[in-house]
């Protein structure tokens, strides 16, 4: 393969895909020039479902309208977009005990609260990142504080309901993975102790609890000290969660020149590739058992688009940090599966929710749960990968 012709090729398409596809879709139909903040329920060609916003794609769309203007073109209507979803989300998706909405009506009115502290994290990383853009020091300092606020909420007891009762205590990879890329992202922008400990302390548990090698797998519910727990929910791989964790884990160690850490971002990367990878069908699938008995996740064998996505992400992440051209075969393979199947030819931007077999399963563009996040990052870190490497080749 030629690989500079490879990666040409893929940084040309994921620039123009962002920025005359997923973006413009997103800007057109999604953009409430009235209240301010993004809709997410679209339909396929764009039209309106449910008014009902999702706060955590405040977050997740200020992003990456600050990320694109920041990586991709200082395009002005993005910085705006970012301004102004930030501004909904400062007006509007926090409650009086600082914690932050899962969901508010269209003008703001709060709906419903999760034990969940995502819709803060997303919040951060946005903050985090139109600083960036801006120069805006405040919007630093906003980051910085409002990431101290969840480590009380995650540390203080009774602030976060438990997802189970102290009969059986277990802790979960999901809040320790995106805490990584949570404070990555403010470092970015301002300093602090407070981020690299506790990228320290994701890094540690992620080693010493998640990661399991009697199964070669990261798990993603444990006990309290790593305890591997013989149910359902204590067998269950996410592929595409552990995926994302293993090019979370690519950056940090870039960042920290640090081989040991690569190494094991390398294994669990390998590790969930064979367990996601669908030898049958193709495609990243949605949840494994360790021990090979039937998910109870009623979803467990769709194809849904992020674990696709981040399989990109990280396959570019990994060819970057080894040189190793297995993975460009990877990025290859499951590019070519994705790119056949969930973009629409028809009204653009991506379908969400593929069967088994790689056959639509409903053509919404977005939902409370789908938005313009994990299609537009991807294509974002592509092409700056692709073009990073390619600058790196003789």
């Amino acid at each position: 393969m030629d690989v500079k012709a490879y990666l040409s090729q893929w940084a040309a398409r994921y620039r123009d895909d962002l920025c005359n596809d997923i973006l413009p879709f997103w800007l057109r139909h999604g953009l409430d020039h009235e209240h301010g903040g993004i809709y997410t329920c679209l339909d396929r060609d764009g039209s309106l479902m449910d008014p009902t916003k999702s706060v955590w794609f405040q977050g997740r769309f200020a992003f990456i309208a600050a990320l694109a203007y920041n990586e991709i073109e200082q395009r002005p209507e993005w910085l705006e977009a970012a301004r102004s979803t930030l501004r909904f989300i400062e007006r509007h998706c926090f409650d009086t005990d600082g914690r932050m909405y899962f969901e508010v009506m269209a003008d703001g009115t709060p709906l419903r609260k999760r034990r969940y502290v995502f819709s803060e994290c997303f919040a951060i990383i946005a903050m985090a990142e139109y600083a960036r853009a801006t120069g805006d020091g405040e919007y630093a300092r906003k980051a910085l504080e409002l990431f101290k606020r969840v480590l009380g909420f995650l540390t203080t007891p009774g602030v976060l309901e438990p997802k189970y009762l102290a009969t059986c205590p277990m802790q979960g990879h999901s809040i320790t993975m995106i805490l990584i890329n949570t404070a990555s992202r403010v470092r970015n922008v301002i300093a602090d102790p407070v981020l690299d400990e506790q990228i320290d302390r994701s890094i540690g548990l992620i080693r010493t609890c998640f990661m399991h090698p009697e199964f070669e797998a990261l798990l993603e519910t444990v006990g309290p000290h790593g305890e591997f727990i013989d149910t359902c929910a204590g067998r269950t791989i996410n592929p595409g969660h552990c995926i994302e964790t293993a090019w979370f884990l690519m950056d940090e160690a870039r960042h920290r020149a640090d081989d040991a850490l690569l190494d094991t971002a390398l294994t669990i990367f390998r590790w969930s590739w064979r367990w996601g990878w669908d030898e049958l069908y193709g495609g990243i699938i949605n949840f494994r058992d360790c021990r090979g008995l039937p998910p109870q996740d009623y979803s467990q064998d769709m194809k849904f688009w992020w674990p696709q996505t981040e399989t990109v992400i990280a396959t570019l992440y990994a060819y970057r940090a080894t040189g190793d051209e297995r993975f460009i075969g990877l990025h290859r393979q499951v590019s070519e599966w994705a790119y056949a199947r969930f973009p629409d030819a028809r009204h653009g931007e991506w379908y969400g929710y593929l069967h088994r077999d790689g056959t639509v399963a409903q053509p919404a563009k977005g939902n409370l749960f789908k938005g313009p996040f994990h299609v537009p990052r991807m294509m974002i870190y592509g092409h700056k990968l692709c073009r990073e490497i390619l600058a790196s080749m003789p």
